[in-house]
């Protein structure tokens, strides 16, 4: 990240902006297409969406990226519910990924979570990219992916402790927040206001 970049909330003026950012980050990357601009789209009217840790980052006035953060929570295995966050779609501009600007945002975006009282963050991501800024693998922690056998060591599924100990005793189950399930359908109608791109089939989509 450039010393000239700077990190404020999102505005309702950026939304669209926002938005085609995203579509341009994700766009046939996990997946023909994405959904990841419809899902912060839907994201912005739920409870769970937390508007305080909705960052934009930009560089001499250019909108270059952008995270969203959503409460979430842990079923613990003793039949409690223990209150945490995750976060995502984190986007950066394509022609500035794999340059330190999404660790920049993760990071800063981290340490404003920690002063809203999360304990822990929770994501399915990649632990090359977020290892870096201090995220596990879940298992390690004793938690759990819904989607996966309890006994899986699951690789793309991941935790930081923002609060030191914070799942120290801690077993449970983590499911991602409804948010994140969107309508593919409605998803495609959402996309039409958008500049026309192609859908490509690639290698390494996992969708």
């Amino acid at each position: 990240m450039e010393n000239n970049d700077t990190i404020r909330l999102e505005t309702r003026n950026d939304y669209w902006n926002v938005e085609n950012l995203t579509r341009e980050a994700f766009w046939n990357v996990y997946r023909p297409g994405c959904l990841e601009h419809y899902v912060l789209h839907t994201f912005r009217s739920r409870p769970d969406f937390v508007p305080q840790l909705d960052f934009v980052m930009e560089r001499e006035g250019k909108l270059i990226g952008h995270v969203m953060y959503v409460r979430a929570e842990i079923r613990t295995d003793d039949g409690g519910v223990l209150p945490i966050m995750t976060f995502g779609p984190i986007s950066i501009a394509p022609e500035l990924q794999h340059q330190g600007c999404g660790t920049s945002l993760l990071r800063r975006s981290m340490a404003e979570a920690r002063k809203l009282g999360a304990g822990a963050l929770a994501i399915t991501g990649n632990i090359g990219f977020y290892g870096k800024s201090g995220f596990v693998t879940a298992s390690t922690k004793g938690i759990h992916y819904y989607a996966e056998p309890r006994d899986a060591e699951v690789p793309y599924f991941l935790i930081r402790e923002l609060e030191p100990g914070f799942l120290r005793g801690v077993a449970g189950t983590y499911r991602d927040p409804e948010g994140y399930f969107v309508d593919e359908k409605e998803a495609e109608v959402f996309d039409a206001q958008f500049p026309p791109k192609e859908k490509r089939k690639l290698p390494g989509q996992i969708f």
